[in-house]
């Protein structure tokens, strides 16, 4: 094994995956939800979700281009 300090990953990349994640659990849960209340058509939680990917692909994106560290 080696020692293997990565980068810290951006702070604002994080920060973005989390907002898109409790976008698309909102959006999720209101169109699923019981209660009245705000609904979210399926087109909306599809932009959350897809919102949620791209997020997730610069958080990944972002820790496979860091630069070794020997």
């Amino acid at each position: 094994m080696t020692g293997h300090n990565p980068t810290p990953i951006p702070s604002a990349l994080v920060e973005q995956a989390l907002s898109s994640f409790d976008a698309y659990n909102r959006a999720r849960g209101a169109r699923s939800g019981l209660l009245f209340g705000p609904r979210a058509s399926p087109r909306e939680e599809q932009r959350a979700f897809d919102d949620l990917q791209r997020a997730i692909e610069k958080l990944r994106d972002a820790h496979t281009q860091q630069p070794p560290t020997n």
